[in-house]
Formats: structure tokens, sequence, C-alpha cells
């Protein structure tokens, strides 16, 4: 049993998963990737408010230095441990004319694997209940996800339609996801991946001359 400085049994300490920690220290990939699954257990376990950065450390078996040094803050650390932002960049590489296709399936296979403890779930209900933390943190996780759609799309009204794009997702995850009744909460996954297409379509790829305002 681990004990804390007083010689007490430490409750924050958690069994090590994967290599040892003298191995991940010597491995910067498998140190990042080890604090990434703690971190995301935390956050199952106890929600973003309960997260500390010193229990993401010790479930991971490595120091809190060690954290802060590859994340810095506690907000990167839940950052980059929402899947959703890390996946959109390969998500939006290929062919532009298809990519409202893209979007619609990485973001439905995404959730579809989430459960009701999923960090960004969680995310959004706590920001519909007007947890400024969390409503702090969406607005960082859409400016990463604002800076990868900059670079697949053009045009004077690209951050309309980036913000577009959220509202839609975002409007479909609270009802699917998060409240999960009606329709569109019963529908099979590949219909939803077919309607959010048809919805994403023209903000993606708007037509030639018809821009919002002209």
């Amino acid at each position: 049993m681990t004990t804390n400085g007083d010689g007490d049994a430490d409750p924050t300490r958690h069994p090590a998963t994967g290599p040892p920690a003298g191995r991940r220290r010597r491995d910067p990939e498998a140190s990042r990737g080890a604090i990434l699954d703690a971190a995301r257990a935390e956050l199952n376990a106890h929600g973003y408010s309960r997260m500390t950065i010193r229990r993401v450390a010790a479930r991971a078996g490595v120091t809190h230095g060690l954290v802060m040094r590859h994340f810095g803050t506690k907000e990167r650390l839940f950052l980059a441990a929402i899947p959703g932002p890390q996946r959109l960049g390969a998500a939006l590489a290929g062919d532009p004319a298809t990519l409202p296709e893209r979007i619609a399936r990485a973001y439905v296979d995404r959730m579809e694997t989430a459960d009701a403890d999923d960090p960004f779930v969680a995310l959004i209900r706590s920001a519909a209940a007007n947890d400024p933390t969390a409503t702090r943190l969406y607005s960082a996780m859409q400016e990463h996800s604002r800076a990868a759609y900059r670079d697949v799309l053009d045009g004077p009204d690209v951050d309309a339609r980036v913000d577009l794009i959220a509202a839609v997702l975002l409007g479909v995850t609270f009802s699917r996801y998060v409240i999960r009744e009606g329709a569109v909460a019963a529908m099979a996954p590949a219909t939803l991946a077919e309607h959010l297409t048809a919805l994403l379509r023209p903000v993606v790829l708007p037509a030639s001359g018809t821009a919002p305002g002209d």
C-alpha cells in the first residue's frame, strides 16, 4: 500500500498500468499515453471539477511534475484527453467534395462509442447547466476545432460556417446523447449520418455566389 508524506494510506494512489514508471519516464510517448489514459479514467470517475493533476499522476504512475511538463495546465490535459478534437484533423483530410460525409461519419462514429460518463458528453451537460468552467472549456475546444476547419474551408464567412457546423453537431449531441429522447435519439447511426451529411453539405460546400448575405 502506498502512503502519503505522513505515513497514512494515500487514497488517491492507483496501481499503475502499462509499462513500469521508470520505463515511462524514459519514453515520452509512453508517459503521455499513460497520462491521457489516467486523465480519461479520472474524468469518468470524478468529473472535471474533482479531477486533479496529482490524482492523474498517481493513477498513471508518474510524477506531478511530469504531467505538468507534458500538458502545462489541467485545462490543456482535459482538451488533450477528449478524443474528438484529436480525430477531427484526420476526418477533414481528403477530397473536399466528400468533406460533408466525412464530418458526419466521424462525428457519428465518435459519439456512438460514448457513454453517459464520456468527457465530452459530461462537458455538454455541465455547460447546459451554466457551469462557467464547462462553458470556458467548451469554448477552448471549439477554438481547436475552428483552427482545423480553417485549414480546409475558405471564404470570407468561414468562421460563421464553422460555428454553424458546431451548432448542428451540438444540437444533435444534446438530443441524442444527453437528453436521449425523440426521433433523433432513436435514429439508426447510418440514418443519422445521412441526415447530418445533408444538413452540413450547404454549409461546408456553399454554392458559388450564394453565400449568406448576398
